[in-house]
């Protein structure tokens, strides 16, 4: 009896031949994969969430929230300010949000989106930090805009593509997302 190739399994020799080719492939591509832009993606989009998550919240609650950027600890504090006092009082809850591994608050080389000079253009603050206080009627306290980049791009040049911009409206508190395409930006993800 003849056995057809179609109906035989897979040798030893044709397994590893496949593995060979496969191993091959994966050597290729590897290096142009870029981490570092997708984690400053996944940046942008928790700090983005979370202002308007606040914003929701300062509707909701129908007090404020201080959402404050700590540029030393790379992280975001916001403050539920039930009394709208402007301070952190006991009983008032406030949370940190850390930026992501390799993710830094600034331009990284890019050019300013507009007239928001990086990496935050927020000129109100929090005990010392900068901030942006969302009020019950779904405003912001100004308007301004968060540079998030990369490790790499805020060390040198040559990785001003890995910055990303979170943009705030006063007046409806909208969040818009950019991301750097030197020399312009470009809107979304």
């Amino acid at each position: 009896m003849v056995r057809h190739a179609a109906s035989r399994g897979f040798t030893l020799l044709e397994m590893l031949l496949v593995i060979l080719i496969f191993g091959f492939l994966v050597t290729l591509v590897a290096p142009k994969i870029d981490l570092q832009k997708f984690t400053v993606d996944s940046a942008m989009q928790s700090a983005g969430t979370t202002l308007l998550v606040a914003q929701r919240l300062a509707v909701t609650r129908q007090h404020n929230i201080i959402v404050a950027f700590d540029t030393a600890a790379e992280a975001i504090r916001i403050l539920d300010d039930a009394n709208n006092n402007g301070n952190a009082d006991a009983g008032e809850h406030l949370r940190v949000v850390p930026l992501s591994e390799h993710v830094v608050f600034g331009q990284g080389g890019a050019p300013p989106l507009g007239a928001w000079a990086g990496p935050i253009s927020f000129t109100k603050t929090f005990g010392t930090l900068p901030a942006v206080t969302f009020h019950r009627d779904g405003s912001a306290s100004e308007a301004g805009a968060v540079y998030l980049t990369t490790a790499r791009a805020a060390a040198g040049p040559g990785h001003a593509g890995d910055t990303r911009v979170i943009e705030t409206d006063r007046a409806t508190a909208r969040v818009s997302w950019y991301r750097a395409a030197p020399p312009t930006w470009k809107r979304g993800f």
